[in-house]
């Protein structure tokens, strides 16, 4: 593999989405902001459009990873439904027990409208995220629009999110779903990087995966970016090959030949260099077509006069329609990751084996006919503990978790995870555990996650100042304990008082958690990984 040759953790331009590798154009920044406000904001619809491959999943994503606690999103990922089926799927998103009447609209808004209801009473706002938008269909956006119409006297209570391609806006302009288009609060369509952008994205990622050195020449970027038109994905694309290419001739540094040989391998086609500085990638053959015929004849001819003609279409054309034939180079030097068949272990997998596979690992046996699984681990003195995150956020946490995997129809599948690594995940189906590669896992997990966990003295409840009690003293004791320098108050230790709270803070800080003093669950089971009790099972010791 590429990675140790130039010194890199990880592969940096893998095509698969992920938040950690985020590069915050002001493009970017702007659509993640437009998702914010979306989730902030009570009532009407969200619309984000881009291009394929312009980075509107791993904005998604990133979203996921930041959801206040006090908000639960329905994830749909699979539009092509109808209008009863587009509501069931909504429900069993939010675990809504379907009515009687399954097949009937009507009762399907009316349980929906009770639950939303419930979830308003108890401060708890409500979600409805679509990916692929542009496919959903008429009826299904009409009743999207009836959705907004549940609300209390004050405020909507389902905010919906539309991440879609360009189609969509094309869609919502017909007079026939005007009233649609009218409710869209706020619209923002995600364009390609422009040529500066395009070469900070590529230092960004390189550094992320740990590179030290300069590894593409500015000359080398600049070509990428004509290659692929600032589409983020297509740059993943040329730049991993160029990595690949790089390697096989022992040269730590990747010139704009590099480039254009890594584009003619993805590509099937021959990528020749620039014939004229005007000259720049376009998301159409048929606009390179045009330009075919003036230029074929001189990409032979003398270097004085370099004019050609026919050159092969862009690698950013022909990602535009994800028709683009990928021909692969020479094996690498070393086997890839096998890759595992997903959907294989998903049929094989049921969540009753899955929450039993979580629990026996903390001594409980699992019934599933006894009831919920958290109520038969809260009988054993655990708690719950359910969020979305990152393969990150579940290394921190350090405990066995229950995630939910979504398949290609949509379908949710709950899939016991007991061990983990920087690469690779260990799940627990059927009776055996299967060692599969992170980044194919990544297709199917959106950042789900349940796990159990022992607070002490068998109370969850958040500690803040002001309270007062033994959690407090454990929480004193435990800080103290994994900070030497730290002096714990000997008057008063049952009171959460400013001293402590500084201190809290300080701990959140230096783990990357939100520093605002209040010692929840997650802080509270991060400490109990760090003070490492021998009866509590891990995902690092799993494997």
């Amino acid at each position: 593999m590429y990675t140790s040759f130039f010194g890199l953790n990880e592969k940096p331009f893998t095509i698969t989405p992920n938040p950690r590798y985020l590069y915050m154009s002001e493009r970017h920044g702007e659509g993640l902001a437009h998702l914010v406000y979306g989730v902030t904001e009570s009532g009407g619809f969200i619309q984000l459009t881009g291009e394929v491959g312009t980075g509107k999943t791993t904005l998604v994503r990133t979203l996921l990873g930041q959801i206040p606690a006090e908000v639960d999103i329905a994830l749909i990922l699979n539009p092509h439904l109808t209008a009863v089926e587009f509501l069931t799927a909504i429900c069993e998103e939010l675990s809504i027990a379907l009515p009687q009447e399954k097949h009937s609209a009507k009762a399907l808004v009316d349980v929906l409208n009770r639950y939303l209801l419930e979830a308003h009473s108890r401060g708890r706002r409500i979600i409805l995220l679509v990916d692929e938008a542009q496919n959903l269909a008429d009826d299904v956006l009409e009743q999207l629009r009836l959705l907004t119409n549940l609300e209390t006297a004050r405020q909507k209570l389902l905010q919906i999110i539309l991440i879609a391609q360009p189609e969509l806006r094309d869609k919502l302009a017909q007079k026939s779903l005007r009233q649609l288009a009218q409710r869209v609060t706020g619209r923002y369509h995600l364009e390609p990087l422009s040529n500066e952008e395009a070469a900070d994205y590529i230092d960004h990622r390189l550094r992320v995966a740990g590179a030290l050195t300069e590894i593409f020449t500015s000359a080398a970027k600049r070509e990428v970016y004509r290659l692929s038109g600032g589409v983020p994905r297509v740059i993943n694309v040329i730049c991993d090959r160029a990595l690949l290419g790089a390697y096989a001739k022992e040269t730590r540094t990747i010139s704009k030949r590099l480039v254009r040989d890594a584009a003619s391998e993805v590509s099937g086609q021959t990528v020749r260099p620039a014939a004229l500085k005007w000259l720049v990638p376009v998301l159409g053959i048929a606009s390179l077509a045009l330009a075919g015929t003036v230029l074929w004849s001189t990409f032979d001819a003398p270097p004085t006069n370099p004019v050609t003609e026919n050159p092969a279409p862009s690698v950013a054309a022909a990602f535009a329609d994800e028709t683009f034939p990928i021909v692969e180079s020479e094996p690498d030097p070393e086997p890839e990751s096998t890759e595992i068949d997903i959907a294989a272990l998903l049929a094989a997998n049921s969540s009753a084996g899955s929450f039993a596979s979580m629990l026996n690992r903390w001594g409980i046996d699992y019934d599933s006919s006894a009831g919920p699984a958290c109520v038969q681990a809260e009988a054993g003195g655990l708690r719950c503990y359910s969020q979305r995150g990152t393969w990150s956020t579940l290394q921190q946490l350090d405990r066995p978790v229950v995630l939910t995997l979504t398949d290609d129809d949509g379908v949710s599948h709950r899939v016991a995870l007991v061990g983990l690594n920087d690469h690779n995940a260990d799940l627990a189906v059927a009776g055996d555990v299967v060692t599969v590669p992170t980044e194919q896992l990544n297709k199917y997990w959106f950042g789900q996650f349940m796990l159990v966990w022992r607070p002490a003295n068998a109370d969850d409840e958040p500690i803040r100042p002001g309270t007062q009690g033994e959690n407090v003293r454990w929480l004193r004791e435990s800080l103290a304990s994994l900070d030497g320098d730290y002096q714990p108050a000997t008057e008063d230790a049952d009171v959460y008082d400013a001293n402590l709270r500084e201190q809290v803070i300080a701990f959140q800080r230096q783990h990357r958690l939100e520093a605002d003093g209040l010692a929840g669950q997650k802080t509270q089971i991060i400490i109990n990984s760090l003070l490492s009790p021998n009866n509590t099972p891990r995902l690092s010791s799993g494997r």
